[in-house]
């Protein structure tokens, strides 16, 4: 066959070596490409969501940004509950816009605001001036009470952080608003809270107590010197943090895209020479409104509508003097710092600026609750954000992990960081005062790119071609293996078959012709030698028609025939056949269907029938019932099938599909018994195939029966 020849010097252990070389040849490189494609998707995918997470900081910076903006245009007077009207002539006093109950909520969150003395007085634009008649300030008794247990509330709060002197130093302060005398207070101003103290504060005041603890808040923490600070200060550097999911350095996040990304943004800033792109792609706080001390006037009323003992006592401070009638008016000067941000050490939250004014620093802020700010401020900005559906959230304090938001597809919050894993999306501070707090985003699972689909399609019907490819491949050298090896098989055989009846004419005709036969045995030497011409002829033919089929030059001439006529025909070419092997022939028919009619191609039918026939008999040679029949009948689907059977040992199961292959033989060829090429059956079913019929085979108890149907 052709193409076997390439197979010859393979076997099977090295077809599979090379089959496996050439796969690997073609898939390593192919698998690279892939991956590369894929890892490129991955990166363009992951610079996309980059994006995204970069505005949605942008944005929630920008509107806190907005925020504390608003919050430190606040003057000073803001923090006190009456300040003076436009018009400091007018010496007429009205609320100040902080004093309003719901406190103003510039950021989310705000419990409250406070001031704190040099002394670590606690003050609140919550609670009119000690003493005020609150129902002619349009507050309730009920709406009093709520104010005055938030202003407890903020200052216990602070009490705790070490902020301002403790709860029983200042509750007093607090909670006598409204106890003297109404004709007195209704005239007093509001600057009495906001003016030196009075001899029972400074009684009052501990010594324990440092305003320096406010200076402290976003200090790194070290050892104090020996005797330079109080020990509440001191005890203030060794506070635990109050965020309870640990370091953000123990977030297991995979920073590679990251760091390329970095790269990649930093190389494109050199080549463009834009410098400023470096700092913003490492993310640095991008440029923003300065931040600096600013000055600020505040007018106090005249010195007539003060108590004496509120009334101030530095003559510079003064800025005009009129007579005895005339009312005083007094300004002050006050440097104030922009604000500053810091995480207390109970887990609120802290806005503080500081004030200096008549030679005193004055601490003014706001009490922020972090789970409100944090949900309002940042968690709901990231919700209503579409990547929230495939990447997490972590806010961090300086080096604390304050709060881990898991995204729509991620489940239940993690224990600790450590069970928060994935791939770096982007890390950026906020701007100041909020500079403290970091964003930090993370994917755990990166969407596919636009065209992932595409490859991931691509990859499938590659691998399947590959494998399905290579599978067919060995099956076809295997094949062409077996074949090869069939063919050799075939060519021992024909050899042997040659040999043989010619071996036997030429014996017998040498007998003959010397005369070394009696006259009784010379007419069956004669039959010997027809028997062995008849089997020499039928090999013959089997192989030439073997090469007609190969050659495809087999082509049947299918003519109508008579059922009953073809039985006649198969008994005169076969009966002879049969009788010298020692068989008997028994023809099965039915007169019903002897008038039947086929369409056959007369020498293809005589061969196939001859050919069955002469199988039967090689392989029942043993069997104790020496008989073939051949018999024929209709089929349901307007066919004829007819039968050829023997009673020997039948076939075995797994070789039933197998005998009608080129070249098989059951049987090995160094251990065979029977005689044959191994193409017979195969030409059987060739020629019942041309003439659109099909052949097959069923083991019977005893023997075998093939069956060839014809339409």
């Amino acid at each position: 066959m052709p193409g076997t020849g390439v197979f010859k010097a393979f076997d099977l252990r090295r077809l599979r070596l090379l089959i496996l070389l050439l796969f690997i040849a073609l898939a390593v490189p192919t698998g690279a490409l892939i991956w590369q494609a894929f890892g490129q998707l991955k990166w363009e995918a992951f610079y996309q969501h980059r994006g995204l997470a970069e505005e949605l900081t942008a944005r929630i910076d920008a509107d806190l940004g907005e925020r504390i903006r608003a919050t430190e245009a606040r003057s000073f007077d803001d923090f006190s509950f009456l300040v003076l009207s436009g018009d400091p002539a007018a010496n007429f006093l009205q609320r100040s816009p902080l004093s309003e109950y719901p406190v103003p909520q510039d950021l989310p969150g705000v419990i409250g605001y406070f001031q704190v003395d040099a002394d670590g007085s606690f003050r609140t634009p919550l609670l009119p001036p000690a003493g005020a008649a609150a129902d002619k300030l349009g507050i309730l008794p009920e709406e009093l009470e709520q104010r005055r247990i938030l202003a407890s509330e903020i200052h216990r709060v602070l009490a705790d952080n070490r902020l301002v002197r403790d709860v029983a130093d200042a509750s007093e302060v607090i909670l006598d608003t409204g106890r003297r005398d109404e004709t007195e207070v209704e005239s007093a101003p509001e600057s009495v809270a906001v003016a030196a103290e009075s001899e029972r504060q400074v009684a009052k005041r501990k010594d324990g107590y440092s305003q320096q603890v406010f200076d402290r808040l976003n200090s790194p923490v070290q050892a104090p010197a020996a005797g330079a600070m109080s020990n509440a200060v001191a005890e203030s550097d060794t506070r635990e943090p109050a965020a309870g999911y640990g370091k953000v350095a123990d977030l297991k996040l995979d920073q590679s895209l990251q760091k390329k990304s970095e790269s990649l943004e930093r190389k494109s800033s050199f080549d463009d020479d834009f410098p400023s792109r470096e700092i913003h792609a490492a993310g640095a706080e991008s440029p923003a409104v300065v931040r600096s001390r600013r000055l600020e006037e505040s007018v106090l009323p005249g010195a007539s509508a003060l108590p004496q003992s509120q009334k101030p006592e530095a003559a510079s401070e003064v800025a005009g003097m009129a007579s005895a009638n005339e009312a005083l008016v007094t300004t002050f000067a006050s440097e104030i710092d922009p604000y500053e941000f810091s995480l207390l050490e109970s887990g609120h939250l802290v806005l503080f600026r500081k004030v200096w004014r008549n030679g005193e620093r004055l601490i003014q802020g706001l009490l922020i609750d972090s789970d409100t700010f944090l949900s309002q401020a940042v968690e709901s900005e990231f919700r209503t954000a579409s990547l929230s559906d495939m990447s997490d959230l972590v806010i961090g304090y300086q080096d604390d992990v304050m709060r881990v938001v898991r995204g729509t597809e991620s489940g239940t919050y993690p224990v600790n960081p450590a069970e928060l894993q994935g791939t770096l999306l982007y890390q950026r501070p906020l701007s100041a005062p909020l500079d403290g707090l970091e964003l930090i985003f993370s994917i755990n699972r990166l969407p596919a790119g636009p065209g992932a689909e595409v490859l991931r399609w691509t990859t499938v019907i590659i691998a399947i071609v590959f494998v399905a490819g290579f599978y067919l491949v060995y099956r076809l050298g295997v094949g062409q293996l077996r074949l090869a090896r069939q063919q050799q098989d075939f060519v021992s055989a024909v050899s042997h078959e040659l040999k043989t009846p010619l071996t036997s004419i030429r014996m017998y005709g040498e007998m003959l012709t010397q005369g070394w036969v009696s006259e009784d045995k010379r007419r069956q030497y004669y039959e010997y030698i027809q028997d062995e011409s008849e089997r020499l002829s039928r090999l013959i033919s089997n192989v030439l028609q073997l090469a007609k089929i190969t050659r495809s030059e087999a082509r049947p001439e299918l003519k109508q025939r008579n059922v009953g006529e073809l039985m006649s025909q198969i008994e005169s070419k076969v009966g002879a056949q049969v009788q010298r092997a020692g068989f008997s022939l028994r023809l099965l028919k039915n007169p019903v269907d002897d008038q039947a009619l086929v369409m056959i191609d007369d020498d293809s039918f005589a061969q196939i029938m001859i050919n069955l026939v002469d199988n039967a008999i090689k392989f029942s040679k043993n069997a104790e019932n020496k008989s073939i029949d051949i018999g024929c009948n209709r089929a349901g689907d307007d066919s004829v099938v007819f039968t050829v059977r023997d009673y020997g040992p039948g076939i075995a199961r797994g070789q039933l599909k197998k005998i009608f292959e080129l070249f098989y033989r059951a049987e090995s060829e160094l251990t065979r018994e029977t005689v044959g090429t191994g193409i017979g059956l195969a030409i059987v079913h060739q020629l019942a195939t041309r003439m659109q019929g099909k052949v097959d085979v069923l083991n019977k108890d005893p023997g075998a029966e093939f069956r060839l149907q014809l339409p």
